[in-house]
């Protein structure tokens, strides 16, 4: 592994104190109700014109919808990896890695290796585990993979630690995240702003913070969950896991109780872990039976 890499994940979030009790989902909620409260607030009205003075024309709702397809409708590698940068640093800034170098390592090799199987190149991937006892699990465009602690800690081998990075990858690679920018109606106000004041990208850039926001507090829709469980078990697989890592956590979680306070997040952002499972149990049938994998569970990373 590139260790100029993984140094780059780490620091940006070892700046930060611990999170110990931290509510994940409440951050996130604030954040994109900030970001709303912006795009709110009343523009300050012009100072009146003269009478002789030409009314400006009025061009600005054409360029909004111009400035929006091409902001959104086909993303370099370079954009799609600062968008993931700037969603990221909001997450990371609030909630640091678990000190532990080893672990954090451990979860990039892994990573890595399950990346390498989607056949994407042009990605720099980025994993760590969030120092939070809430149970979920967030990816970001460009490469950026995130694990809490909570759902690290009951996780039983290295096979269910793929299965779980392999549905985020999933994501990435299947430009879920773009793909729910594209249609966000946050898009006028992004125009807008990037319309009147972005002197560079990486301004216009800076501006979809909120919408990344909304995507973590929200979470992505039903299909592209689904879809994100097919790929990501396809992903572990390839890797030479056993392909049921995913499923037997999927199951686990399953079976916790409605009302724990470390999956209320997680139930917001994803469908119930029981009607993954069932839904994924429905599109692969028995093209898994075959295959032959590993769980590595004695070299499997456990957190001290």
């Amino acid at each position: 592994m590139n260790t100029k890499h993984l140094a780059l994940a780490l620091s940006m979030l070892l700046l930060s104190g611990a999170a110990s009790g931290f509510d994940l989902g409440k951050m996130l909620e604030d954040r994109l109700n900030q970001e709303l409260n912006k795009s709110s607030q009343p523009e300050p009205q012009p100072a009146a014109q003269p009478a002789t003075a030409a009314p400006a024309p009025a061009k600005q709702q054409l360029d909004v919808n111009q400035l929006g397809f091409a902001l959104f409708g086909d993303y370099t590698p370079e954009q799609e990896s600062r968008i993931g940068q700037q969603v990221s640093g909001d997450l990371l800034g609030a909630v640091p890695l678990v000190r532990d170098d080893k672990l954090q390592r451990y979860v990039n090799q892994v990573g890595n290796w399950v990346a390498l199987q989607s056949g994407s190149k042009e990605r720099v991937w980025h994993f760590g585990v969030l120092d939070t006892e809430d149970i979920n699990a967030f990816a970001a465009p460009g490469g950026y993979v995130f694990v809490t602690k909570g759902l690290y800690r009951r996780l039983n081998n290295e096979a269910e630690l793929a299965g779980v990075l392999g549905h985020e990858i999933a994501h990435v690679t299947q430009r879920h995240h773009l793909k729910v920018l594209k249609q966000s109606s946050l898009i006028s106000a992004l125009g807008q702003v990037a319309s009147s004041k972005a002197k560079s990208s990486d301004q216009v850039v800076q501006n979809l913070i909120g919408n990344g926001a909304e995507i973590l507090a929200r979470g992505l829709d039903k299909s592209a969950e689904f879809e994100a469980d097919r790929v990501g078990m396809t992903y572990a697989a390839r890797a030479g896991y056993t392909p049921w890592g995913l499923p037997d956590v999927l199951q686990d979680l399953a079976a916790l109780p409605a009302k724990d306070e470390r999956t209320s997040l997680l139930y917001k952002t994803h469908p119930h872990p029981a009607d993954r499972l069932a839904t994924l149990g429905e599109s692969v049938g028995g093209h898994f039976d075959a295959v032959q994998g590993k769980d590595l569970a004695s070299r499997f990373y456990r957190i001290r």
